[in-house]
């Protein structure tokens, strides 16, 4: 897809790369100004699909979208010199945001944290590792923990996770990336914007990372992507204090309501804004709603764990502190 066709289907943003240690180029988004916001993808997406949200917010924030290796516009290295693994995409990202403080003026505290599908298991990793880096949550339509108990993956993601023959018709075909853009929202997208999303997935060689991501769900321990998911008590009780935002599409096959209430326990404090006609891309279905909501959670509060309460204190107990950029949890929003 020509970068003209992008930008006349909403992607008019100036593109970066970041080139790591071992010559692998990362495409990223840098825009606006302010307190950064760091916006991470899922599978099969790239960063096109924060395209409505950060021209909305560039005017407030400092918005940083990165491409998966593998993924978007970023490279896509042999898998001898990279495997393609949840992990491994972790560990990008912790060189990418290091090189942003280190060369690009950026802080290494006070991140918010705006993550959908893999992006959640990538960026809460992140968070638990760093929580000084990553202060405030909005999670959309993703999971970051253990499956609970009742959720079955669907058959589609079990067979190519599974089964190396389905993993093989999946990557030569191309059905998983075509089919994401047509099933995974409720309402059809215009041509211009289904092509923008599967244009860096057209060959075979261009899709590898799409079906890796599969195969590293995580499902038990001994996964290789377990550790990304499995925290302990005392990192989800400093991440549950965290100024947190979900934003749930409720017709999303994969994260469903399971999921949702699995958030709701881990982050009590979290204000919840349910988008009953929404499907897995509620960034597309529901953009209406879900920016103003955001845009009103982010102004106000402020990245950081709340104020008079320790994180592990004010997870473990439940409590509220007064503070003005924390207002007290709300019941669900739903338009």
């Amino acid at each position: 897809m020509k970068r003209e066709d992008m930008s006349a289907a909403g992607y008019s943003f100036r593109s970066h790369w970041f080139r790591h240690e071992d010559g692998t180029s990362q495409h990223y988004l840098d825009e606006g100004s302010g307190e950064p916001l760091l916006f991470l993808h899922g599978n099969p997406t790239w960063s096109y699909c924060w395209r409505r949200l950060i021209h909305a917010l560039r005017t407030r924030y400092r918005c940083v979208a990165p491409d998966h290796v593998g993924m978007g516009l970023s490279a896509r290295p042999d898998e001898r010199h990279h495997p393609y693994s949840a992990v491994r995409h972790l560990t990008d990202l912790q060189d990418l945001l290091a090189h942003l403080v280190r060369d690009r003026g950026m802080p290494g505290r006070g991140w918010t944290l705006v993550a959908h599908d893999w992006g959640g298991v990538i960026g809460m990793a992140l968070a638990r590792r760093d929580p000084g880096l990553v202060r405030r949550l909005v999670l959309l339509n993703t999971a970051a923990f253990p499956w609970p108990g009742g959720y079955r993956l669907p058959l589609a993601l079990r067979l190519i996770r599974d089964h190396p023959w389905a993993a093989r018709v999946a990557h030569a075909s191309n059905a998983f990336v075509h089919g994401a853009a047509r099933w995974g929202v409720t309402q059809p997208l215009p041509d211009e914007v289904r092509r923008a999303y599967t244009a860096p997935y057209r060959g075979a060689a261009q899709r590898l990372a799409v079906i890796r991501f599969v195969q590293d769900i995580p499902m038990k321990q001994g996964d290789p992507a377990w550790p990304l998911v499995d925290g302990t008590a005392e990192d989800d009780a400093v991440l549950a204090a965290m100024p947190a935002f979900i934003g749930w599409g409720e017709r999303d096959p994969v994260f469903n309501d399971v999921i949702l209430a699995e958030w709701r326990r881990r982050l009590p404090l979290a204000r919840v804004h349910r988008y009953p006609q929404a499907g897995h891309y509620v960034m597309e279905d529901a953009h209406h709603e879900l920016l103003p909501a955001l845009e009103a959670f982010l102004g106000s509060t402020a990245p950081g764990p709340p104020s008079g309460l320790s994180a592990v204190q004010a997870a473990r107990t439940g409590k509220q502190p007064t503070s003005p950029t924390s207002p007290p949890p709300r019941a669900d929003h739903k338009p």
